[in-house]
């Protein structure tokens, strides 16, 4: 075999893998969006098929990259990819508006959603499709979603024993500033806002906890189209 020499012009390629240009890669933002949604680490573990050990690990690489003290900053860590439609939306909102005047000024739109733990998802999506003649939107594994006149209907049969209260899910146009308008009136969330799902059209669907002065869970809910 007669080897080529090589060009003394040509560079050697770097190994390994090239920087990603976002913050954090794909896989380290959805580990993050699950530690922003209150999910512990065997519980990402299982909704990812990755090992606990590799969930650690992408959250420690997390904080280190973002240059946080633990995962509860993380949890409260406000960021998005910069490719979504939420990073774009936030970022025209800040260019357009004195900084002074991005918070009090968002109002909450109507109930989008209300979520409901079930024992079966099977058997609670004929009931709830069949008897009730509720309009089935889509299933994903044991999550399904109905339609009530406008209203989401949300079916989660991921815990064991169905919980005790429903979930409002409030529709926000602007969750990042809607986010800032209620922790400035004193609302304490859970996490900040963070990505859930993203369909098929580019549709991308943000979520941000809290709860009401009882204790009970309430939540902002955006969908925010890919432009």
């Amino acid at each position: 075999m007669i080897r080529v020499p090589k060009r003394s012009n040509e560079k050697p390629r770097p190994r390994g893998r090239p920087p990603h240009p976002d913050q954090l890669t794909p896989g380290e933002w959805r580990i993050v969006n699950a530690v922003r949604h209150g999910l512990t680490n065997a519980e990402i573990a299982k909704r990812r098929g990755i090992s606990e050990d590799a969930v650690k690990y992408h959250v420690r690489n997390a904080v280190a990259k973002l240059g946080l003290r633990n995962r509860g900053e993380l949890k409260r860590w406000q960021g998005a990819p910069t490719d979504s439609g939420l990073a774009k939306r936030t970022a025209r909102r800040l260019a357009s508006e004195e900084p002074q005047m991005t918070a009090l000024r968002s109002k909450l739109g109507p109930i989008a959603q209300i979520s409901r733990t079930v024992r079966d998802i099977d058997a609670a999506c004929a009931w709830y499709g069949g008897v009730l003649g509720l309009p089935h939107l889509y299933t994903f594994g044991k999550l399904a979603f109905f339609d009530c006149g406008g209203t989401r209907l949300f079916l989660s049969a991921e815990s064991a024993t169905p919980g005790p209260e429903s979930i409002l899910y409030l529709r926000v146009d602007d969750i990042a500033a809607a986010h800032a308008d209620l922790t400035a009136r004193g609302t304490e969330f859970s996490g900040a806002p963070h990505m859930i799902h993203r369909h098929a059209d580019g549709t991308e669907e943000w979520m941000a906890f809290f709860k009401d002065p009882e204790g009970r869970p309430l939540a902002l809910l955006s969908q925010v189209k890919k432009t």
